[in-house]
């Protein structure tokens, strides 16, 4: 059998480097779909912290207000 031409070496390398092309495609694709997925769920998070907060200072500013033990001393 004999060697194969450089040119057909070159022609299997092309065809090669095309599917690990397509291979690297679809997991660049599958990694920016996670990533906006992602993104999605730390913007609900924030807003369910901001949501807690502003719960947290409702009822906080409802607390009255207890006077320290410096100011009751003689």
């Amino acid at each position: 059998m004999p060697a194969p031409s450089p040119l057909d070496q070159i022609a299997e390398r092309v065809e090669r480097l095309l599917v690990r092309h397509e291979e690297v495609q679809r997991t660049s694709a599958l990694l920016q779909a996670q990533v906006e997925m992602l993104t999605r769920e730390r913007d609900a998070l924030k807003s369910r912290l901001a949501a807690a907060r502003a719960r947290i200072d409702a009822v906080l500013e409802r607390l009255p207000i207890e006077p320290s033990e410096d100011s009751s001393a003689p």
